[in-house]
């Protein structure tokens, strides 16, 4: 679908947070700090490291994270051109992001802000569930005024991480601007409460502006009041395309009259962190190569079939090439 496969494709803009991964071997430290096992909670600086400080036996992993981030950095693998809009500070955790992102060779567009750069802590359970205690630091200043028209140049699609919803004005100056340059406008819903909490606001941008929306079926339920399949209905007659996961039924993505049914890839999973970034990765890959919705769908599957079976949002680099192979070999 892009005019010069050489360009930028997509530009993701989301919450620029360092993720710490940590295994823990029950929910006693979800239970003691009120977090909802399963879904991403608030945190202050104060609280994060309370929690930080009562995980200090468990095995931990740092990398960045942040929902547009994660997706953004698996398109990079993927081999897709690619940037990243998002707010950090000139800190280690600020300098950890921007090495990263950089060694992947995504074209960033950070801004900078005095406060800390945001971190999450990822509690994993036994049963491969995640519940995040974010704190959201400079993520947290990115305000309008950051957005610039030649943020998006060369781009093709806008991806936005639900996370950002909250920010009415943010999300509503980002939409405009890239709808003026000629932009596709794509949604993670990413979290239940993000959209009950935000659910007007949500309805009214996706009806005017947004052309690709991504939700689980958690989402698809606190945004329409539907179970999946009439769920998938409603949301596509506000946008171009809607994808509603179904966990181990797959998904289920409509364009106009078509509509189609993903299953999953067989996987031996042990931490769904970054899943659902990964879907939209895989996703939007196919999509900005103009592959059929089908294809488009069965890459999803497969990028997020394998990050689960992985501890962490991100796939090693060793793992990229096989998976583009099985991509080479997939019908249209």
């Amino acid at each position: 679908m892009e005019k010069n496969d050489k360009l930028p494709a997509v530009i993701g803009i989301g919450n620029a947070l360092v993720d710490i991964m940590i295994s823990v071997e029950d929910d006693m430290v979800i239970n003691e700090f009120g977090l909802l096992k399963g879904s991403m909670t608030l945190v202050d600086a104060g609280l994060s490291a309370k929690i930080y400080a009562a995980t200090s036996m468990c095995k931990k992993e740092l990398t960045t994270g942040g929902s547009a981030a994660n997706t953004i950095h698996a398109l990079a693998s993927l081999g897709r051109n690619c940037g990243y809009l998002g707010k950090i500070n000139n800190d280690i955790f600020g300098d950890i992001f921007k090495e990263e992102f950089e060694k992947k060779s995504i074209r960033t567009h950070f801004r900078y802000s005095e406060k800390e750069t945001g971190r999450v802590m990822a509690l994993v359970s036994p049963d491969s569930e995640r519940t995040m205690a974010t704190y959201l630091g400079a993520a947290a200043d990115l305000q309008p005024e950051d957005i610039n028209p030649y943020d998006f140049d060369g781009y093709t699609v806008l991806y936005i991480e639900g996370y950002l919803v909250q920010n009415h004005m943010l999300i509503e100056t980002a939409i405009k601007i890239a709808k003026q340059k000629g932009l596709k406008i794509a949604i993670d819903l990413s979290s239940f409460n993000i959209v009950e909490q935000n659910l007007d606001f949500l309805k009214r941008i996706i009806s005017d502006f947004v052309d690709i929306v991504f939700a689980n079926e958690d989402e698809a339920l606190s945004f329409t009041g539907k179970k999946p399949i009439a769920a998938l209905y409603e949301i596509a007659n506000q946008c171009e395309i809607a994808v509603v996961k179904i966990g181990k039924d797959g998904s289920l993505i409509k364009h106009g009259d078509e509509m189609v049914n993903i299953g999953v890839e067989k996987a031996n999973a042990i931490d769904t962190t970054g899943a659902g970034d990964s879907y939209a990765a895989g996703f939007l890959f196919g999509y900005t190569k103009g592959f059929s919705l089908k294809k488009c769908g069965q890459i999803a599957a497969l990028v997020s079939g394998k990050v689960v079976e992985v501890m962490g949002a991100k796939l090693p680099d060793k793992a990229w090439p096989g998976i583009l192979k099985i991509i080479q070999e997939m019908k249209d």
